[in-house]
């Protein structure tokens, strides 16, 4: 790990388990026999999809409005969102009593949006990118007061994701390696301190997308930088991590071992083993770490490994066409 103080420390984290443990669920870790067979070492799945609103972010967004004041409760909160993050916040802020709007862009794929307006937030649909969306919420932030909480650059966010890596410990106290998927960061700093913290030769690799994949390009360049935003399978992976960004470049660049890109075709063979060996609904962003297995770009030094199946909130007529092996799809998910 860094020498120098990372945004968010291991306190933090366990301080956010204690504050959410009543408002979300403790996943399960099961072992996969196939890609445990495949891989020749013990393969653990987090079945982070079984969460309440059927990704991970919850576990930020509950950590996030549980620590705020009454009063910035009352406020109102904001966020910009892919939608699993405006998901996991409508849903806690209609458990608190707290209105929240969501700001999305255009390529957020329907059933989310539909999902979101369905918990009774209000949303803003917006541009044709994540920094569109959050243009909005920092209007929204001016004009009427409302309370930002950021999908990912947020300490109290990163500290709720990292709650991931203290179960996935309890659960596999013999990993070697964990796959996280990877977007803004929120999720893959949060989790690499907790594991790392716990167990300190733990390698921790970052999983994502090449098209569009904001994070990775950002750490090649040794700093924040802007990707355009491009449909892929992976929606949720999308958008960037913000040019000011202050937690999750500095956290990801100091904790990850590496960072993984895959293709569409290596995602869409990721969510087609997850439903057909696995028996699981994933969405493409929660299937990254089998596709990764599946493509022979993980190596597990003969160890035991662990992956989180993070999201199931796919379209799923999309999800049929995966599943039915069709290789046309990335243009039809653009639509």
């Amino acid at each position: 790990m860094s020498g120098s103080p990372l945004p968010v420390a291991y306190g933090d984290i366990e301080a956010a388990a204690r504050r959410i443990s009543a408002h979300v669920l403790r996943t399960p870790l099961v072992l996969s026999p196939s890609l445990s067979e495949l891989s020749g070492v013990p393969v653990g799945l987090k079945l982070e999809h079984h969460q309440t609103t059927g990704s991970f972010k919850l576990r930020g967004a509950c950590n996030a409005l549980l620590s705020m004041s009454p009063d910035e409760r009352k406020r109102g909160v904001v966020a910009a969102s892919t939608g699993n993050h405006g998901r996991a916040l409508a849903h806690a802020a209609k458990a608190e009593g707290t209105i929240a709007t969501i700001c999305m862009s255009h390529l957020v794929p329907d059933n989310k949006v539909a999902e979101i307006r369905r918990l009774g937030a209000r949303v803003h649909i917006t541009g044709a990118s994540q920094d569109d969306a959050q243009r909005e919420v920092e209007r929204l932030v001016e004009q009427d007061g409302l309370v930002m909480v950021p999908p990912f650059d947020n300490p109290a966010v990163v500290a709720g994701q990292g709650t991931l890596g203290l179960e996935i410990v309890d659960s596999m106290p013999e990993v070697a390696t964990v796959l996280v998927p990877l977007s803004g960061g929120g999720l893959a700093s949060g989790v690499a301190l907790a594991v790392k913290t716990r167990r300190p030769g733990v390698r921790v690799i970052g999983i994502t997308m090449e098209r569009g994949a904001a994070m990775k390009a950002s750490l090649d360049a040794g700093r924040p930088v802007e990707v355009a935003e491009v449909p892929s399978l992976a929606d949720s992976l999308g958008g960037g991590i913000g040019l000011a960004n202050r937690v999750t470049f500095a956290m990801c660049r100091a904790l990850l071992d590496d960072v993984v890109l895959l293709s569409e075709a290596e995602i869409a063979a990721g969510m087609r083993h997850a439903y057909a060996q696995e028996r699981e609904i994933v969405e493409g962003a929660g299937a990254v770490g089998i596709a990764a297995l599946l493509a022979g770009k993980i190596d597990t030094h003969g160890r035991p490994l662990a992956l989180i199946l993070s999201g199931r909130n796919v379209d799923m007529g999309l999800h049929r066409r995966v599943v039915n092996g069709e290789t046309d799809l990335l243009r039809e998910n653009a639509a």
